[in-house]
């Protein structure tokens, strides 16, 4: 065939793939990867079904160009499914290992079957080209995967990035495949130009190579990571790794395997590099391997205790429940201090409590715990006790236990409690095995106090939706409008406080010429107050329309509220009743705050002396209850109001008291009622100043006009 043609055929083909590959080349990364891959490998399929010989350095140089090409695009390939591994670098180990042994299948079997052909098949027979593409398209796969093993964990967990080392040791690899190209060449056409090293060169680059795959071979930091159960199945596995990349390595070479040889010797020569690489570094890690395992339990220990603490820590955030986390603690106390027994006391007065027992009779931990506690063989700070033998047989102990560690429980310096570990066997406890005892109990003592936190947080929100619910109820039982009367202007306030109080004022309308008004407190605060307030609404609604008469209503009252009240609950009120025609006010007090009457530009204050309601139910409180009855003038102001406005207190801790309301009353009763109203919740609100309220307050104000007042008359 023309050379000719071939040149003009090698142009075209490098032309259209150097298109194709731009194209791909516009890919992201992980579609791109496989597409480039992909490409690479049809096109080097392609060129070897076209020109299966390497006769000339153009060819040579070609094939060669496609075989690194397709090793980069593989090798960028498949790194990205060997990156997500290497937290669990024994798997990646193993990885390579299958397909160490798929290479020494493969060598094996091809060789054999070529060994028998003999002579039946060629370099250019089209069987065998297919064939041989075939199998060193497997074999690529398997070098580029185990290369991508070997250069990850190499950079593992490395202080110190060794890119260097391996880029160098990358190019000698490179360096060395292209001199095995040109020696291929060199042997097949001695009349070509070719680039002759000496044998001298060549130990030398060779040995530099092999120094440099020794050097990255100790990169192994990752190994120390490995618990003692990984360590050793890694010992055995570098056995096999080591002796098997040998022996590739040795296959390869061969005789009888001229696969790769006579489709690129500088794939041979890759191959048989990484080989080496394999054999020396899974020999270093075998070493290396060998020399953890002494330390590997201590540091198995280690990091297990380490691991434990963040996984408290992050279980104490998200659970606030103090018998589950003991539950945990107890469990990897066990654990990392190699006991057999655990559990937790936590001090009640004179008492124990006993939590999360594990591995131990609940009486038996019980016994142990109060012989240690009354025998003061344990104090403030970390105690270990040893030999529990001998003082089992003085007092009675159980026998199960023979040693025992222990670790107070602090909060804010304050003994809670103790965590104990035991042992039951005779090995003593050392050091390393004490010291997680005294970490997890200081986890302890933290849940014990988040626990005692989240249960009064618990308590606080009860007692909040509590009072919400009783602020409610309070609401609803009060008057949501005032009456409108002819002769009355009537206003009324109430201000709740933080706390529910038991504040109540109400208005019925008995008839046309009669209006009634009451206001009551109930004692104590809180739900409790707020339904016996609505209890007595309903009360004092169904009787006021039974009595005419304010002291007939309260001994009715208070007959009822026998059955209904606590010994500890009272109610205060005073219930008065206008009378429209006869211009008059009557009304009975029981126990409430005073009435206070403006008549005239004089402020008086009427008491009629009497119990709370609840609080006597024999003939005394009848006896002793008075009604008074006041005839009422032009302008006259009655102020019914609870101890919430006389008792509130400023920093000083004074009292506003009745004086400086009966003051404010008196300079505004020239004002509406709704006015008065304001200027005294002004006066208070000034009084008290940054004080914060503690009871509710309630007012009620009633200003008389007279008929005559109303035409115009004086």
């Amino acid at each position: 065939m023309d050379i000719n043609y071939y040149e003009q055929s090698i142009f075209i083909f490098i032309s259209s793939g150097h298109s194709i590959l731009k194209i791909t080349n516009l890919k992201k990364m992980d579609g791109g990867k496989l597409e480039n891959a992909i490409f690479i490998s049809v096109l080097l399929f392609i060129y070897k079904i076209i020109f299966p010989l390497n006769e000339t350095i153009t060819y040579l140089l070609i094939n060669e160009i496609l075989i690194f090409l397709s090793l980069f695009a593989w090798l960028r390939y498949v790194s990205q499914f060997v990156n997500p591994k290497l937290s669990r670098p024994l798997s990646l180990v193993i990885n390579s290992g299958i397909l160490n042994a798929l290479i020494f299948f493969i060598i094996s079997v091809t060789s054999w079957l070529f060994s028998e052909s003999g002579n039946s098949v060629t370099n250019s027979n089209i069987v065998y080209v297919l064939f041989s593409t075939l199998i060193v398209f497997i074999l690529i796969g398997a070098l580029t995967y185990i290369f991508s093993v070997y250069k990850n964990l190499c950079f593992h967990r490395q202080k110190k990035n060794p890119k260097f080392y391996f880029n160098t040791m990358v190019v000698l690899f490179i360096i060395v495949a292209l001199r095995a190209s040109v020696i291929s060449l060199k042997e097949t056409e001695s009349n070509l130009y070719y680039l002759d090293f000496s044998n001298f060169l060549f130990v030398v680059l060779y040995t530099t190579t092999i120094t440099f795959i020794f050097m990255n071979s100790l990169r192994v930091a990752w190994i120390a990571f490995l618990n003692k159960k990984q360590k050793i199945s890694l010992l055995i596995i570098s056995i096999v790794l080591s002796i098997l990349s040998w022996i590739n390595f040795s296959l390869i070479y061969s005789s009888d395997f001229e696969i790769i040889r006579n489709f690129s010797p500088a794939l041979e020569q890759i191959f048989s590099l990484t080989m080496i690489y394999g054999g020396i570094y899974f020999t270093v890690i075998f070493f290396i391997t060998l020399f953890h395992l002494p330390t590997a339990e201590v540091i198995d220990r280690k990091s297990e205790e380490l691991t434990s603490v963040k996984d408290l820590s992050k279980l104490m955030s998200q659970v606030f429940d103090f018998d589950e986390l003991s539950e945990t603690i107890t469990n990897t106390t066990i654990k990392v201090s190699n006991s057999d027994a655990a559990w937790i006391i936590i001090n009640k007065g004179n008492d124990i409590d006993l939590h999360a027992i594990e591995g131990i009779g609940i009486v038996d931990a019980n016994k142990i715990s109060k012989f240690l506690i009354s025998s003061n063989m344990l104090s403030n700070t970390e105690v270990v006790v040893n030999n529990l033998t001998n003082i089992n047989k003085k007092y009675t102990l159980p026998n199960s236990v023979k040693n025992i560690v222990s670790a107070t429980l602090t909060v804010h310096n304050k003994n809670k409690g103790f965590l104990f570990a035991a042992r039951k066997t005779n090995r003593i406890y050392e050091e390393e095995d004490s010291k997680p005892v005294g970490t997890f109990a200081d986890f302890a003592a933290v849940a014990l106090e988040n626990a005692k936190l989240l249960e009064e947080s618990l308590e606080k929100e009860r007692l909040e939706k509590e009072l919400d619910l009783a602020r409610e109820v309070q609401y609803k039982i009060l008057p949501q409008k005032n009456p409108d009367c002819k002769n009355l202007e009537i206003a009324s306030l109430f201000i709740p406080a933080f706390e529910v109080g038991g504040d109540y004022y109400d208005f019925f309308e008995i008839d046309e010429n009669r209006l009634a008004v009451i206001i009551a407190d109930v004692s104590g605060k809180g739900i409790e107050a707020a339904f016996i307030m609505a209890h007595v609404k309903g009360i004092f609604s169904s009787l006021s329309k039974q009595y005419l008469n304010s002291k007939e209503l309260l001994v009715a009252a208070n007959s009822i509220l026998k059955n209904n009240l606590s010994k500890k609950s009272f109610v205060t009120a005073i219930y008065g009743i206008f009378d429209f025609e006869k211009c008059t006010f009557n009304f009975s007090r029981g126990g409430h705050s005073p009435l206070i009457y403006y008549s005239k530009n004089k402020v008086n204050r009427l008491i009629p002396t009497v119990i709370g309601l609840g609080l006597d139910y024999s003939n005394k409180f009848e006896n002793t209850l008075k009604e008074l009855e006041i005839k009422l003038n032009n302008n006259d102001i009655i102020v019914l109001f609870t101890d919430g406005i006389n008792e509130s207190t400023n920093e000083d801790m004074q009292e506003f008291g009745y004086n400086r309301l009966e003051e404010v009353i008196k300079n505004n009763a020239h004002l509406s009622v709704d006015e008065i109203s304001n200027e005294i919740m002004k006066n208070v609100t000034t009084f008290v100043k940054n004080s914060s309220q503690h009871d509710d307050i309630t007012l009620v104000l009633l200003k008389w006009k007279s008929h005559k007042n109303l035409k115009g008359e004086n």
